[in-house]
């Protein structure tokens, strides 16, 4: 305890971490608050507030930090940046004019700004959609349901988007942590006081204790995932520096750390998009057998449900990784430091050893991610509520989980920087790449 209190201490007494961890803070408290401000021209009496947390609907509301369900000007979120951020990704993979502009500061900045207008497409697009929702859900709510109301919406979402990005740069910029990555897990965190207090009062306590209990073990195990890494041995050639004064450079040792799970959350939001296609499309049909089909793929308590959607985690896991990951290049970059992996040939024989030992890594990575996407279902199953058992591991609890050790990370580089211990008496903190990267 006393070296908890002392390491608060540490953190406290550093003016720019505490100035960041302050701004940070009111940062996040501003996107909170805007959360709950209503639309104009919307009754938030007669909102329908149980949106399903399955499905698309459900993946936007937790990213929106419940804004959705409350038809807020941030109703949005960050959604629309983070889907432009993930569709220029896959752009610089497919076309080569945008890698190559990916390696320079300048091009960098273009596509920044690239990105930014393409979420304002993004977000026009879905501002429609969105206000088609309310008539279609809530149309007792609307109060003024005119071509008026619908622009004056449409252009106050687009903002609220615009703004959350800000917010979110901003906070990258001068608070702690990466600002979209914090943005999505405060909106997450939101909901588990109110979830732990409905699991509480519709079970015992002895019950309640043992789900705290086996959520913790879920956390530490989610933890093992998010970090776990396979380290291969490098090492560099000697070389020679200076033309008049030459010095010898040994060659020093190193290690390639390739992560068991390199494609963070994506393929559990792949997966959860994907199945609430077919469902959607098999709902329109009238005849019984379709009808149970698309019930099935909707219940995550079914048993089809959960072998399609682990099936579904499983590929999307190998098909992302492959996106973001090219040992081709790895092994032409060690070639060009001078750099190669002992009892390895450099050039193509590098790139498949590299490619082999990722493989290996990751299907068990894959199959526990897997296992993680279906333990909320698992947990529904048990008759544990439906917003808690969201917290029993999948999209939520990863994001959670991943966030809060970036940030931890970051907190201890600037006490390690400064001479202060770290978080931790033994070990260190590893922190992953930012959500926004991933998400």
């Amino acid at each position: 305890m006393k070296k908890i209190v002392d390491t608060f201490k540490n953190i406290w007494s550093i003016d720019e971490l505490r100035n960041r961890i302050i701004f940070t803070l009111t940062l996040l408290l501003v996107y909170r608050v805007g959360c709950h401000v209503v639309l104009p021209g919307i009754n938030p009496n007669d909102l329908i507030t149980n949106t399903s947390q399955n499905g698309l609907l459900g993946l936007f509301n937790m990213f929106a930090g419940g804004a959705f369900n409350n038809a807020s000007i941030f109703a949005l979120g960050i959604m629309p940046y983070i889907s432009a951020s993930i569709a220029m990704q896959l752009a610089q993979i497919a076309i080569p004019q945008l890698q190559k502009m990916s390696k320079e500061d300048s091009g960098r900045k273009k596509i920044t700004l690239i990105t930014r207008y393409v979420t304002v497409a993004v977000t026009l697009f879905q501002a429609i959609g969105y206000i088609t929702y309310l008539r279609s859900q809530n149309g007792n709510a609307i109060m003024f349901n005119t071509f008026a109301w619908s622009l004056t919406t449409i252009v106050i979402l687009t903002t609220g988007t615009l703004f959350v990005m800000w917010l979110g740069e901003k906070i990258t910029d001068k608070g702690i942590g990466n600002g979209t990555s914090l943005i999505i897990t405060a909106g997450i965190i939101a909901r588990l006081p109110s979830s732990i207090g409905q699991e509480f009062a519709s079970s015992s306590l002895l019950i309640f204790l043992i789900e705290i209990a086996v959520m913790v073990l879920i956390i530490m195990a989610i933890i093992l995932l998010v970090q776990g890494t396979r380290r291969i041995p490098l090492n560099y050639a000697r070389r020679i520096v200076g033309a008049s004064s030459a010095k010898d450079i040994s060659g020093n040792r190193d290690f390639i750390p390739i992560k068991v799970n390199s494609s963070g959350v994506m393929p559990i939001i792949f997966a959860q998009a994907m199945l609430f296609i077919p469902s959607t499309l098999v709902g329109f049909s009238n005849t019984e057998t379709a009808q149970g089909l698309a019930k099935s793929l909707s219940n995550p308590g079914s048993m089809i449900y959960n072998i399609i959607y682990a099936i579904l985690v499983i590929g999307f896991t190998y098909l992302y990784t492959a996106l973001i990951f090219n040992p081709t290049q790895m092994a032409d970059d060690l070639k060009r430091n001078n750099g190669f992996i002992p009892g390895i040939k450099p050039g193509q024989d590098t790139a498949d050893y590299i490619g082999a030992i990722m493989d290996r890594i990751t299907l068990p990575g894959a199959i526990f991610l897997a296992l993680i996407g279906i333990m909320p279902g698992v947990a529904g199953q048990l008759h544990i509520t439906q917003g808690f058992a969201s917290f029993y591991g999948g999209t939520s609890m990863l994001i959670m989980v991943g966030v809060v050790l970036d940030t931890l990370q970051q907190i201890e580089s600037q006490l390690l920087m400064r001479h202060y211990d770290g978080l931790m008496k033994t070990g260190r903190i590893t922190g992953r790449q930012a959500v926004s990267a991933g998400v």
